[in-house]
């Protein structure tokens, strides 16, 4: 007996010794433990990783002068990150929040296995050489492939499966940013699971557990220090609104063109010429705006640290790094130019998310507006104060995630002190954007398509429901040219009321209803003398395969049908009825709602 088979063996043992001894309950608590310790190790290896190579890139550039090496890194990242996904990965490894929210909606929880290191790997490429994009947005999709893989391996029911990756994602954005609650919050509000009485334990501890890695190997500090050595009084409670409602405008701007520039690069079929338009791109606003380069977080550090012209370090423009209005000026161009960063960055063949991102240009943002109105009329707003508002504001925007956007930045920083005037930037931001965007920057694409599932029972069912699983095929097909004498015959030997017409390529070209041709059925002398083609009817409407749930639905309201056929390109598939969508629609509601 070899080894390997031992150990399946040992393994199969193991399960059949838990399912017997340990409650699922109990056990999914262990394991969201196990996943806890496994995400926020990840985390620490993924920022190691990051802050190792963009170390022995960037410590030895000069910060009195433009550097032409930014013209360079960030192209060969790319390409490195390009060639390793292209040949060794060999799977689509971007936008690793929307796969995440994929995998629990349509796939049942399932992720590949492999997405437990690819996405670190990758990402840490594409950032550490300069690639203007975050690190939240893989580990996420690492510590939700984590969950995924150790649920599977356990063989864990998809409810149980879709709770593990939650656990994995909070542990990952908890290890990440040394953030336990904004962790948990992400997945509630992010990822919309739901918090149960069987989930809310589990997130916990496995938030808790990320965070605890990180304090363990990096100490307790917080993750960008700030000293709040103006107080926020209630007078500047009304530049607050105004701070929320600009914010929400910023966060609207970063959607829609990281949208239009997404759209812009997928329109090009050819992998070389986006790598070129891409980098680009990217290596000329580098080159023009250094704190552009990878995280961007040496940037946070210098405005909340008071070190405004600490800015322009490292540019052509470094000569006018006392100017008060070249400094609003140059702050500006880059809330502008981040997001066109950003998504070259993705959209050359990098992997990274828009997580950090919206909390770069949220810090920038808020240091602009309190900036600008102190020089413009004599005001003395706190600069740091609005920079840490403004994280908040983006955040909630861009994301749609005000409790997120809040307890991160409080987290991040330290400044709880700062609480309601965070409170109300975020709430102001979050309300803003969602005048006009429905959705966040994550979960647009996938609720165009009707499978996004969203903390509203009703809806989340149905996205969980398919079309396929609810098919029903036991209806017996008549042609066109049989005469009413055959059609009766069909009739003896079925058990339906319905029968599908069609051609012999398969084609649905109507319904005979028995209802509608009960009347002529016991008339011998009209069996030869008619056929199927003169009584057979135009179905209410079709069910294409490919429509949602939700779709079905609509249609079955608008027709007031009770059974619709199913086509796929026009081919006759089987019946969808409404007995059995509820069914289904009974049976799913159980499974997820089970405390």
């Amino acid at each position: 007996m070899t080894l390997a088979t031992r150990i399946h063996d040992g393994f199969l043992a193991l399960l059949i010794w838990r399912e017997k001894h340990i409650q699922e309950k109990t056990f999914v608590v262990i394991l969201s433990l196990l996943v806890g310790i496994a995400g926020g190790f990840a985390a620490l290896i993924l920022k190691s990783l990051i802050h190792l190579i963009s170390g022995l890139l960037t410590s030895h550039l000069d910060q009195t002068g433009g550097n032409y090496l930014f013209f360079i890194y960030p192209a060969v990242g790319i390409l490195i990150t390009m060639l390793f996904v292209r040949y060794v990965v060999r799977d689509n490894i971007s936008h690793g929040v929307t796969r995440v929210l994929y995998a629990i909606s349509q796939n049942k929880s399932r992720l590949k296995r492999h997405n437990m290191y690819s996405s670190m790997v990758a990402s840490s490429i594409t950032i550490g050489f300069g690639g203007s994009v975050g690190a939240e947005g893989p580990i996420v999709f690492t510590g939700a492939a984590i969950g995924s893989t150790i649920g599977q391996a356990f063989r864990m029911s998809p409810r149980v499966l879709m709770i593990l990756v939650g656990c994995g994602a909070a542990a990952g954005i908890a290890g990440i940013f040394k953030a336990p609650i904004a962790g948990m919050l992400f997945t509630l509000e992010v990822l919309m699971i739901d918090l149960t009485t069987v989930s809310v334990m589990p997130l916990l501890i496995a938030s808790i557990t990320g965070a605890t890695m990180a304090y363990i190997f990096t100490g307790y500090d917080v993750e960008f220090f700030f000293l709040q050595s103006e107080p926020f009084v209630t007078g500047r409670i009304p530049y607050a609104i105004l701070l929320g409602v600009f914010c929400g405008l910023v966060s609207l701007y970063f959607t829609r063109v990281m949208n239009m520039m997404e759209n812009f690069f997928s329109s090009m079929a050819n992998p070389w010429k986006k790598l070129g338009i891409g980098c680009l791109i990217l290596s000329c606003l580098i080159f023009l705006f250094p704190p552009l380069y990878g995280e961007g977080y040496g940037a946070i550090v210098d405005l909340l640290g008071g070190n405004v012209s600490g800015i322009v370090d490292g540019s052509i423009f470094y000569s006018d790094r006392d100017n008060v209005w070249f400094i609003i000026l140059f702050i500006g161009l880059i809330i502008i130019t981040k997001v066109f960063a950003t998504s070259a960055t993705n959209g050359a063949g990098g992997v990274g998310g828009t997580f950090a991102p919206s909390l770069y240009v949220g810090c920038m943002a808020g240091f602009f507006f309190a900036y600008l109105l102190n020089n413009t009329f004599a005001l003395d707003l706190s600069v740091k104060n609005f920079a840490l508002m403004g994280m908040a504001g983006v955040m909630s925007g861009v994301m749609h995630a005000p409790l997120m956007g809040i307890f991160l930045t409080a987290e991040l920083t330290g400044g709880y002190e700062l609480f309601l005037p965070l409170l109300i930037v975020s709430t102001l931001s979050y309300g803003t954007i969602k005048l006009f965007e429905p959705y966040s920057i994550y979960t647009m694409r996938l609720a165009q398509r009707g499978e996004l599932l969203t903390h509203h029972k009703d809806k989340a069912v149905l996205t969980l429901l398919k079309v396929n699983s609810v098919i029903e095929t036991d209806f017996m097909a008549v042609r066109p040219e049989m005469s009413l004498k055959e059609m009766v015959g069909v009739i003896a030997k079925s058990n339906r009321n319905l029968f599908p017409v069609l051609n012999d390529k398969g084609d649905l070209l109507g319904l005979v209803l028995l209802d509608e041709i009960r009347n002529i059925m016991f008339r011998p002398d009209l069996y030869r003398r008619m056929h199927v083609e003169t009584f057979m009817s135009a179905p209410p409407a079709k069910i294409d395969i490919s429509m949602s749930m939700e779709q079905v639905m609509k249609i079955f309201d608008d027709t007031g049908a009770w059974n619709l056929p199913v086509v796929q390109g026009g081919k006759y598939v089987g019946f969808v009825s409404k007995s059995k969508i509820f069914n289904s629609y009974r049976r799913v509601l159980r499974h997820y709602s089970e405390d």
